[in-house]
């Protein structure tokens, strides 16, 4: 069985009915999936279905929905230790393509599957946004990484993504208990997380932005967030929160410049 972990709480629920029904039809077909979701949503599309189970879960505000998102999993582990294969995918993804079973990592990827994110798919690591922060967990040293993979879709066999979900959770706790939060919050500790292993590598056709041009027929399509309100109004950031996030960026900065920690 298929366990497909989705997080939509604030005002991300609008994008279910879309993903769901994409997922029914393209994702895995011939597999039973069980969909976990993850909302603070009164109703959402399709909740009577017996293969979605609906796990209340409070916004955390920004960016706390997304950083802490490996503890709101194991919320649900008795479940999910049920199924064979656990996947993670972004609210606003939808699948365009059927998505077969060439995609299933094996032992010899250690059990895990990552994409390639697809604004650094063709880059050189000199240019990855990789934390470099060295009080960060997520911290990756300049010369180090061959790829940049995207927070928006991964996993594995039930077992090894069990234990990504158990090491970076704690990770990020370590973080925050020092005061620290990585670069690109849950993406930073996936990237570090597979800096030394050897996952199944999927191409950007799995993770494909919605106006970008790149050279893959799009299987899994990431919806502009502008077109349903933007990343602040889906996100029910408030001016004065968003100026706590720029702070907190620029804050990064200055760290890095003042140790040379690229």
């Amino acid at each position: 069985m298929i366990g497909i972990l989705y997080i939509c709480t604030g005002k991300y629920d609008i994008f279910w009915k879309k993903f769901y029904t994409s997922a029914e039809k393209y994702f895995l077909p011939g597999h039973k999936k069980i969909y976990f979701v993850f909302t603070d949503a009164s109703r959402i599309y399709a909740e009577e279905k017996p293969n979605i189970k609906k796990i209340y879960q409070e916004t955390l505000g920004w960016p706390y929905n997304t950083l802490l998102r490996f503890e709101m999993f194991l919320k649900a582990e008795e479940y999910l230790q049920q199924c064979g294969y656990l996947f993670y995918l972004n609210a606003n993804i939808v699948f365009t393509d059927t998505v077969s079973d060439d995609i299933l990592p094996a032992n010899g990827n250690e059990g895990l599957l990552v994409v390639k994110h697809p604004g650094y798919w063709d880059k050189t690591n000199d240019v990855f946004p990789y934390d470099r922060n060295p009080d960060s967990l997520a911290s990756i040293a300049s010369g180090q990484g061959q790829y940049y993979f995207m927070g928006g879709f991964n996993g594995g066999q039930t077992d090894a993504y069990l234990q990504l979900i158990k090491t970076l959770k704690n990770n990020i706790r370590t973080d925050l208990d020092k005061g620290v939060i990585a670069l690109w919050h849950d993406e930073s500790h996936l990237n570090k997380y597979m800096l030394d292993r050897n996952p199944k590598i999927l191409s950007p056709a799995y993770g494909y932005a919605e106006g970008f041009d790149l050279p893959f027929e799009p299987k899994v399509l990431i919806l502009k967030k502008e077109k349903y309100g933007g990343h602040d109004y889906l996100r029910n950031i408030s001016a004065k929160k968003k100026k706590r996030s720029v702070m907190q960026r620029f804050k990064n900065l200055v760290h890095i410049l003042r140790t040379g920690n690229k």
